[in-house]
């Protein structure tokens, strides 16, 4: 018999007497345990199913009641659902969610937490990622950087020497992250962005770079000048460049020569490419992406 122990005891005159004896084993923190029987009256059991299964009902409706009012309407009519539910309410309840994700990623922000470095047998290609067309090469020989918002109330205008003359170069090989889905490693090379600011300090009340593409242009080849926010916290990071070079060559038409901002905390649509100017401002400023819907901080 399990967990038993036997005893036989002898009585004068008589056969051996087999008494059983219960041993109790330790019990596990995680064993199983039995299961305690509850009894509860029929009554009782009938009144707590119907309200669990209205409960459950409620439940349910509200969540499709949700799903309706935040799915995309082409989603409604497919699931049979042809009302219009487009509402300001619905935009406002999206861009709400977005922005939690943006608040989160920005107070998880730190400026001593470095993105992973690699080495250069971890090299990969990067694609040619502009979003519309890639701008013809005869801007470069007429391309100058302007800084505005500037503590001194000036506009600097610096070409490609002045940057590579006056500041020291830094490299390191970090990986663009795309929001698309794809990244790559790459070797590059530039000033940071840093010593720019510590140059040419922005105006007192700044806590924002516009960081703008002039010569960007949309998909038909027609001028989309590109601008993008970006706080100065980030601006500031040690491992946040103004690339001129890449993989041991300066920058090319497709990876926007001369000059393009390299964020490796941030997603790729942040790292804009073939920069013309930045402007130092107190509020946040205009982003293309953030403008069609995406995300406005998209840090990593």
């Amino acid at each position: 018999m399990n967990n038993e122990e036997k005893e036989r005891h002898t009585f004068d005159g008589m056969e051996p007497v087999v008494k059983s004896v219960s041993v109790k084993k330790p019990q596990s923190f995680f064993g199983e345990r039995p299961l305690t029987a509850i009894e509860m009256a029929p009554r009782v059991l009938r009144y707590q199913s119907r309200r669990d299964f209205l409960v459950f009902g409620a439940g349910a409706l509200a969540a499709l009641a949700g799903a309706g009012f935040v799915l995309p309407q082409q989603t409604l009519s497919r699931m049979g659902m042809p009302r219009n539910m487009d509402s300001p309410g619905k935009e406002w309840f999206l861009n709400k969610a977005l922005r939690i994700d943006d608040d989160v990623a920005e107070a998880l922000y730190s400026g001593t937490r470095r993105v992973p470095t690699y080495t250069k047998s971890q090299i990969t290609s990067l694609k040619n990622n502009y979003n519309g067309a890639t701008p013809d090469p005869s801007y470069i020989s007429g391309w100058n950087l302007t800084l505005s918002g500037l503590a001194s109330g000036l506009s600097i205008s610096l070409d490609i020497r002045n940057l590579l003359t006056r500041f020291s170069v830094h490299e390191q090989i970090t990986r663009l992250v795309c929001v698309e889905g794809w990244s790559g490693i790459a070797w590059w090379a530039g000033l940071k962005f840093d010593d720019l600011l510590r140059a040419y300090p922005p105006m007192s009340q700044a806590k924002w770079a516009r960081v703008e593409s002039s010569v960007n242009l949309d998909a038909s080849g027609n001028p989309d000048p590109y601008f993008m926010s970006l706080d100065l916290a980030t601006a500031r990071h040690p491992q946040t460049l103004l690339a001129t070079h890449v993989n041991g060559q300066p920058l090319t038409v497709d990876h926007g020569a001369p000059l393009r901002l390299l964020v490796p905390v941030k997603l790729g649509l942040k790292n804009v490419k073939a920069i013309t100017s930045i402007t130092y401002v107190a509020e946040e400023p205009r982003d293309y992406w953030a403008e069609r819907g995406y995300s406005r901080y998209d840090g990593i």
